[in-house]
């Protein structure tokens, strides 16, 4: 009986200094969280909701009942195992960053995990650069881990991961948990095909090392698996040597079907290690936050360009190089350049350091950010468009839609890239023909205006429906099980079974609305 007395007494007493007064916590979880020793780390307080309850897309807000802030990757395990053992479930969603684009990382009245306060105690996963003869380099890197850190710590090794993301200020178990994409992916595959081994704390609560050949079945279903079956703590990435430097060069087109069939043919070779292409639709579009490329006086070129063309196609690729083929590397890029049909005087070059041409993004981003035009509404879309349908969407889409009703603000990406270089088991979701566009509308609007922005990302939606252009949404948003069942198409019966198996009571990452939460 005393026994009982004193773990209520510490119940209660956690209870008044945890959560005070501004949220009933019996309304919520079950108080009985409180005798655990992460209760601590437990916060509900108005700062720590209010952060878990938005992300960079700005269109969602979902309160959750508490965020946990972990010391150890122990905390996470617990808080899940509670969850799965409660008579009453609740939900639990990991948040890496922060940079969802609809509430994907929220738990409505369940519990957020701050993941990166794993670096804060520097207990997590950190990141450490090891060799094995049967796997070469490699970084064991915690899931809370910011690429942008990843590259600078492989790089005090002379190495680096060879598959990236436009943008590094992104959490590596959240890149995994989606696909991880970028001007990379035609040649070394997205970022979860350059996966050796993962941690992962499944919605049991049970914590496993998998691989390819160890627990393989939840190896494949977590890359790619939207958070539904585990939490990442720890993934070893593939790792080879870093250049030094990147020759840059951007070629504009005014038509689309040469457009492609350069970008193809780049694509069809392993001779360039970087691949993109973007639209030009109007003059704030030349330089905007992806990169800042341009000079001045190209930008006059440009822009008498467009107003006579009305759309610009601008292919963009990357060579890397290190000083010892610093005298080569222009003649092998001549070569690997020639008989592309841009338009001509239309080529623009220029070097830089490997760093700054991975972290391009960021320059734009804190430019941004001081004129409070970061933290905005951004109604993404983001699509992989198979190659039977990209001229057809090119009328209707970029020209009939984007260049007529001139709404956009934000880059526009389209660039090929090859199915061979994915691995079909992961959960990732892909058209089935060989080569497919990735297609991003990466929109920027105002607070009281995104709708518009919004209804445009349908109508785009609805001419591939009607066109029958059978497109798949990367990052996916969708409301209804049909809309889920669709997207994933013969994959959907494996990945409901791995759901049953991994996360029984369908407690992780209910933001994504894929199944029936607790």
């Amino acid at each position: 009986m005393a026994k009982t007395y004193f773990i209520t007494f510490i119940i209660i007493t956690r209870l008044i200094s945890i959560i005070g007064e501004p949220r009933p916590w019996t309304n919520t979880l079950p108080s009985e969280i409180l005798s655990l020793d992460l209760s601590t780390r437990l916060r509900v307080d108005p700062d720590a909701i209010r952060t878990a309850s938005k992300d960079f897309g700005n269109l969602v807000h979902i309160i959750p009942s508490a965020v946990l802030y972990p010391s150890s990757i122990t905390d996470i395990v617990d808080l899940v195992k509670f969850s799965f053992n409660s008579t009453v479930p609740f939900s639990i969603a990991a948040r890496g960053h922060g940079h969802s684009a609809r509430g994907q990382a929220m738990a409505d009245r369940g519990v957020v995990v701050d993941m990166a306060a794993l670096k804060n105690h520097g207990d997590g996963g950190g990141i450490r650069v090891s060799w094995s003869r049967a796997l070469g380099f490699y970084a064991d890197v915690g899931g809370e881990q910011l690429w942008i850190d990843v590259l600078g710590s492989t790089l005090e090794h002379g190495l680096a991961p060879v598959s990236w993301t436009d943008y590094l200020y992104l959490t590596v178990g959240g890149t995994l948990s989606n696909g991880g994409i970028s001007g990379q992916t035609f040649r070394y595959g997205p970022q979860i095909r350059n996966v050796f081994e993962m941690d992962v704390i499944t919605g049991t609560g049970e914590f496993v090392t998998c691989s390819k050949h160890l627990n393989s079945e939840l190896f494949f279903a977590v890359l790619g698996g939207l958070g539904q079956f585990g939490i990442i703590t720890r993934a070893r990435i593939v790792l080879d040597k870093a250049p030094n430097k990147v020759k840059w060069v951007r070629m504009l087109y005014s038509g689309f079907s040469v457009f492609t069939r350069d970008q193809e043919k780049l694509i069809s070779t392993t001779g360039l290690d970087y691949v993109e292409g973007s639209l030009i639709v109007h003059q704030s579009s030349l330089n905007n936050w992806r990169s800042s490329f341009f000079s001045v006086s190209d930008h006059s070129r440009i822009v008498s360009l467009l107003s006579k063309h009305g759309i610009i196609y601008c292919l963009e690729v990357v060579k890397y190089y290190d000083h010892p083929n610093k005298d080569t590397v222009d003649e092998e890029l001549e070569l690997l350049l020639k008989g592309l049909r841009f338009l001509p005087g239309f080529m623009f070059k220029k070097e830089a350091s490997f760093v700054d041409f991975l972290n391009r993004v960021r320059s734009g981003e804190l430019k941004l950010q001081s004129k409070g035009l970061w933290d905005v509404p951004h109604p993404w879309l983001n699509l992989f468009v198979p190659k039977s349908g990209i001229q057809y969407f090119n009328k209707a889409v970029f020209v009939d839609i984007i260049q007529r009703q001139n709404r956009t603000s934000g880059p526009m990406l389209v660039y090929p890239t090859n199915r061979k270089e994915w691995d079909d088991r992961m959960s990732a979701v892909i058209p089935d023909e060989d080569t497919f566009y990735c297609v991003g509308f990466l929109h920027s609007g105002g607070f009281n205006n995104w709708e518009v922005l919004e209804d445009q990302n349908n109508e785009i939606l609805q001419v591939c429906d009607k066109a029958g252009i059978k497109a798949k949404q990367y990052l996916p948003h969708y409301r209804t099980k049909e809309d889920w069942v669709n997207h994933f198409g013969p994959k959907w019966t494996t990945f409901e079974e791995r759901k049953a198996k991994f996360d029984p009571k369908m407690i992780l990452s209910p933001g994504q609305d894929i199944f029936s939460s607790v």
